[in-house]
This record gives C-alpha cells, sequence and structure tokens, in this order.
C-alpha cells in the first residue's frame, strides 16, 4: 500500500522543499506525485526546458525514502502556446473558444496541441523515463473537455466515415428521413448541440472516446518508448463521469486511478463503495486513489469538513475494494490561484494543520498492513453490467426525469453491499465465466453480439437478472425490432408488452420470498411470458388500469447446465429491492455475511490462497460485530492482537484481520 499527496514544489523557494519533505516522511509518506499542472514551469519559452527543479525535487524525495510519479503537464498549457496557437483552446457549444487560465482547456482535437503535448512529454520522457526512483506516470489530468470547432467536426465526419463507409447506411441507421434529417454527404453532418437524433448524439459521444484515446495514446508513445525500467502508466478518472467511455480509454493503461472527493456532506460507503468497484472493473485488477479531500475541498456548494476520523475509514473502505494506493490533494495550497481555500495538510504558514494527524496516522497504519495486501485483490462472484452507450441513450430520453441510470445501478448494488457480497462492475463484453451471478441494470443499448456472449454464459449455467429499460435499442441508438429485451427476448423467456412511467406508485406483490409486498416507483413494465416454464414470481396490484395483476417479475430456466433468467420489470422500493436481491443470490447459490448497520466485512485475496478481511464501521456509533469464522484465530493488524470470535468497533473503527 502506497500512502502520499501532490506536491507542487514549484510553489515554493527550494530551500523550503525539504522541511517539506521530512514532514511528509513523519506522517508515513511513501510516494508522491509532481509536474501535472507544471508545463510553464518545464518549457517557459517554446522549446527551452528546465527539468532540474524535477530532478532536484525527486532526489530529495528518494533521501527521505519516497517514491514519485509523475504527471505530464498537458492539463495545463502555458499562454505562449495558446497566444501565439490560438487553434488549440477548444471550442464550446456556442462557438467561443476558452480562455487561458482554467485547467483542461486545451482541445484535444488540435493537432498542435497534440503536436506540443507530444514534445514536452518526450523531452520529460527522455529525462526520467529510465530514472527508478519514478515509479509512473499518470498523464494529463481528468480528461473531460469536448471541442465544438470546425477542426473537431471535420474530424467527426471522418470518423463517421471510416464506421458506416456509406452514407446510405448512416442514413439508414440513423433513420434520417425522420424531420428530413437525411445526409448526402459527410460534410453535412453537424456536431449535436442540445437535443438531436439519438443515433448522431451517441455516436458523438463514442467519437469523443475515441479522441480521447489517440490523445492518450500519443503521450503512452512518447513515455513507452523512452522508459525501460518497468514504470507505469495511469491516467486519473472522475467516478461517474460519463463524458467519454472509460472502458476503452482504460485498455491501453496499466492500471487506472481515480480522484475520489465528497463535496457537501459525509461518505456514504454504499456509494463510494460501487465506484471503487466501478474503478477496479475497468480493467478488472486494483487501482489508485490518486487524490482525495485532507477533509474538505473549495468547489461544493457548501464546503463542509470530514468528520474527525472519517478520513480514516475511508482510506480503509478504498483498500478494502482494491485500491493499492491513496494520495491526498494537496500537501499545500499555493498563495494565489482558483483553489487557494481547497484542504490541504498544511497551511498557508507551512506548518501541519489539524488534519496533518489523522493523514499520519492513516499512513503509520498503512504500513501495518502493506505487507499482508501484497498481491492481493478482491475476489467476486457476482458481476454488474455497466454500459455507457446505455447510460448515454437513457439520460438523453429519460422519459421520466427521475430515471437515473447511476441511481438505478446503486439501488440494485446497495442490497448486495450491506450484506458484504462483493462486487465487479464490469462491461457487457467483459469475460463472464468466473461469475455465478450477473446484474444487468437498465443495460438499454444492446448490440446482437453482447447479447450472444451473455446468452451463451448463461447457457453454461448463470443466473443473470435483467431489469426495466434493457435491451430497448441496438448498437445505433434505434430501436430493436423485437420488444424489450430485445435480443435477450428468447432467452429470458419474457417480453415487455408496454413500459410505463410512473406518475403514482403501484402495488407489486412477490413471491420469491413467500410473499413480500411493496411498491414499484419511477418505472413499470407489462411482462408477457412467452414460454410454459417461465414462472411470474411478482404480480403487479391495482393502479393504472394497465397493469392491475400483471406480471411484474419473472423466472426462466435456461440450458442445461442449470441457467436462469430473472426479469423485474418495476424499480422497486428499497425494502422490496433488498428482498429481490437476497433472493436472486440464493437462486445462484451465493450468500451474504451478515453484519451490523453501518459495518463492511470485507475480503482481499491472493492466489496463494492468503486472505486479509477489512472490518470497517463507517458510523458514528459502537458497534459489536459478529467475525465470521473464517477470521478464527486470525490477527489484528493494526493493533496486533488475537481477535476473538466478536469484537466491538468504536466509532469510525477499524480491524484488518489476517493469519499470522
Amino acid at each position: 500500500m502506497h500512502f502520499g499527496n501532490a506536491w507542487y514544489p514549484e510553489h515554493w523557494p527550494e530551500e523550503r522543499w525539504e522541511h517539506d519533505v521530512k514532514l511528509m516522511r513523519e506522517a508515513g509518506t511513501t510516494v508522491c506525485r509532481l509536474a501535472e499542472f507544471a508545463w510553464s514551469s518545464i518549457e517557459p519559452t517554446d522549446g527551452c526546458y528546465e527539468l532540474e527543479w524535477i530532478d532536484r525535487a525527486i532526489t530529495l524525495l528518494n533521501k527521505y525514502g519516497i517514491a514519485t510519479v509523475l504527471g505530464t503537464p498537458t492539463a495545463a498549457p502555458p499562454a505562449w502556446v495558446t497566444y501565439y496557437h490560438p487553434d488549440t483552446l477548444a471550442v464550446d457549444p456556442t462557438g467561443r473558444p476558452a480562455s487561458h487560465g482554467n485547467r483542461c482547456h486545451a482541445s484535444a482535437n488540435s493537432p498542435t496541441y497534440l503536436k506540443y503535448s507530444r514534445r514536452v512529454v518526450e523531452h520529460m520522457a527522455r529525462r526520467f523515463g529510465n530514472d527508478t526512483r519514478v515509479i509512473g506516470w499518470q498523464i494529463d489530468n481528468e480528461y473531460h473537455r469536448v471541442d465544438y470547432s470546425d477542426t473537431a467536426k471535420r474530424q467527426f465526419q471522418h470518423f463517421l466515415k471510416d464506421r458506416f463507409v456509406t452514407i446510405d447506411k448512416l442514413n439508414e441507421h440513423w433513420s434520417t428521413r425522420y424531420w428530413s434529417q437525411t445526409y448526402d454527404f459527410w460534410e453535412q453532418i453537424p456536431i449535436p448541440v442540445g437535443a438531436h437524433n439519438p443515433g448522431l448524439m451517441l455516436a458523438f459521444r463514442q467519437f469523443v472516446t475515441f479522441t480521447w484515446q489517440e490523445f492518450q495514446r500519443h503521450q503512452i508513445e512518447a513515455i513507452r518508448n523512452n522508459s525501460h525500467c518497468g514504470q507505469w502508466i495511469t491516467t486519473n478518472l472522475m467516478g461517474w463521469f460519463d463524458g467519454l467511455d472509460t472502458y476503452k480509454v482504460a485498455k491501453d493503461l496499466d492500471f487506472v486511478s481515480w480522484d475520489w472527493y465528497i463535496g457537501t456532506g459525509h461518505h456514504n460507503y454504499l456509494n463510494t463503495g460501487l465506484i471503487h468497484d466501478l474503478n477496479r472493473g475497468f480493467k478488472q485488477k486494483n487501482f489508485w486513489v490518486m487524490e482525495t479531500q485532507p477533509g474538505t475541498v473549495n468547489w461544493s456548494p457548501n464546503n463542509n469538513f470530514l468528520n474527525k476520523g472519517e478520513a480514516r475509514v475511508m482510506a480503509f473502505h478504498a483498500a478494502a475494494h482494491g485500491a493499492d494506493a491513496f494520495l491526498y490533494w494537496q500537501w499545500r495550497s499555493a498563495p494565489g490561484g482558483q483553489e487557494q481555500l481547497h484542504g490541504s495538510l498544511l497551511g498557508a504558514d507551512g506548518n501541519p494543520r489539524p488534519f496533518y494527524e489523522e493523514a499520519s496516522q492513516i499512513g503509520s497504519d498503512f504500513k501495518r498492513v502493506s505487507e499482508a495486501l501484497k498481491d492481493t485483490t478482491v475476489k467476486a462472484d457476482v458481476a454488474i453490467l455497466h454500459s455507457y452507450e446505455a447510460r448515454w441513450a437513457i439520460n438523453a430520453q429519460r422519459h421520466n426525469s427521475e430515471f437515473d441510470p447511476v441511481q438505478y445501478m446503486e439501488q440494485c448494488y446497495h442490497p448486495l453491499a450491506r450484506h458484504n457480497v462483493s462486487v465487479d462492475v464490469i462491461s457487457p463484453n467483459a469475460p463472464l465465466e468466473d461469475y455465478s451471478l450477473v446484474v444487468a441494470p437498465a443495460l438499454n443499448v444492446l448490440p446482437d453480439d453482447t447479447a450472444a456472449h451473455i446468452t451463451a454464459w448463461v447457457q453454461a449455467g448463470g443466473v443473470l437478472l435483467l431489469t426495466p429499460r434493457t435491451g430497448h435499442k441496438d448498437e445505433y441508438d434505434a430501436l430493436h425490432s423485437t420488444l424489450q429485451p430485445g435480443p435477450l427476448r428468447e432467452v429470458a423467456g419474457v417480453e415487455v408488452q408496454e413500459y410505463y412511467s410512473l406518475y403514482d406508485r403501484v402495488p407489486v406483490e412477490a413471491s420469491w420470498d413467500g410473499t413480500s409486498c411493496g411498491e414499484g416507483l419511477i418505472w413499470a413494465e407489462l411482462l408477457r411470458p412467452l414460454s410454459a416454464s417461465t414462472r411470474v414470481v411478482a404480480m403487479y396490484g391495482a393502479s393504472n388500469g394497465w397493469l392491475d395483476g400483471k406480471p411484474a417479475a419473472t423466472i426462466h430456466p435456461f440450458g442445461e447446465a442449470g441457467g436462469k433468467v430473472i426479469v423485474v420489470g418495476a424499480w422497486l422500493d428499497e425494502r422490496l429491492q433488498e428482498s429481490l436481491m437476497l433472493w436472486v443470490l440464493a437462486e445462484a447459490g451465493l450468500s451474504g455475511i451478515e453484519s451490523p448497520p453501518e459495518v463492511e466485512i470485507t475480503v482481499r485475496q491472493a492466489e496463494d490462497g492468503r486472505k486479509v478481511t477489512f472490518v470497517i464501521n463507517h458510523g458514528r456509533e459502537a458497534r459489536s460485530v459478529t467475525l465470521p469464522a473464517s477470521t478464527a484465530g486470525q490477527r489484528d493488524l493494526l493493533s496486533d492482537s488475537i481477535v476473538p470470535a466478536t469484537i466491538s468497533l468504536p466509532a469510525y473503527g477499524v480491524a484488518v484481520l489476517a493469519n499470522t
């Protein structure tokens, strides 16, 4: 486990540096990120490079046993680039260029910007690519900018031509006869601004993803061509941000990192556990938390401080879900700039702020558990399928403003998390053979090849849960010619006769666990069984007349290996959803681990069978926890004591258990 922070030595007199690094080491820092916004300090004028200061900073960090991660500085181009080359500035949907002085204001579509970006990265890689004190690279920072320039439009048109080959094929897939949208040649196709043709909107999102893949590839090549000492490459992502398809962007990285900020309010482990699992699922391997808040941020409506002890459980929560590093942003705020009031470990006077003490405890704790966690990860029997195309399609046509696909994914995840069931959040096209249960929340866009992939897994004995708004669209965001769930209709043994955006809630009576009564809210679908082997396991009560007494959920066997497909047609209330998920787990031959409210029990394990169990109290009240039988005789690495069958965890208490 690495523990560290982002440090910007260019902000401070060099005689100050060693004092900072000593304080870092005293806090247990093992890694530090440098330079991701330092282009004007690296290349103050065109072609004039100043890298000695970075070398001196790395040398100082190494003196105190701290490794370096170098950021490529391309998220903050210097003024000479944007002034002399205005084509490097991104253009917003109104046609206005971005202004210099913020970050991420350049265009990843600009050939000029790509040239200068690659050049500065190559110079850095030639200098530090074989420096063993540098363990890895972070490319750019939080990809998100979309360019609406004429250059981007021409590139988008070329992207469409490569994909569709003929304009007639594009017109067919996009139904362009509707509203006389038919195109005669590629140059007529616009960049969509606001609501537009669904096929055009989906294709533009795919183009933005392609743009960032190419931007990233240029930098990866520049580093790889000049790095031969095992340095890895990552970039820092932003949780649920859907401006691009991160599964595709992640393919060329060694692992992913993400920036975890609470903003207003407090940590909700049920929600953030899902985001950690999402990041682990991008490459199905461990990840880094490259940035997190040291108590507070500066950009939220209410920049409240985390409770004392809350940051510590957040750090262990991340580790429990597969984080191999945890870095704070930032070490010390710059005297000026837009983020003056952001949380930091040191104050404006250069002395530790109160949060430094808690950070130091985390650094000390991580040192105790680091060796035990080596080569371990989370092993999950359950997968949740997550598709950016499906989210884009639903968000463009919500039909009910409350149908948020991320919130619905949380609705499916929360019962699993409350019962301590480990989950991988993966692409629908990822390998499925390691999972007993696959949940597909609102998999709205469902291409035929993806459906065939899922069908083969069910036929081999898997248990699949399908939900509302599944299988409605094809890969072009056009309606399937069969009713939902489209190409999964036969394997599911059911189809959706009609879908209803709900104004009033509808009663639902389930028979999957005896008799459970609850309600459907936001969305409900009228199911029609297609096979005599399809069994109805929930019915709608009296409501809008259309749904009264009709099937709300079904189960259908498929294949000779014991495969099953469960279809639920309604967004269920919380209690009924939990009942559903526990029943579905049982159908897959799985079960969870019981724990008190707000207590999480998670396991990381190695290929050699070693296991590390995290027991985390996320609440502000002490909890008594009966441990799983598998932990008998294990030692708490934090207290260095053998744990009994039942332990007491204080508010924000943590135990990390392993064989010794």
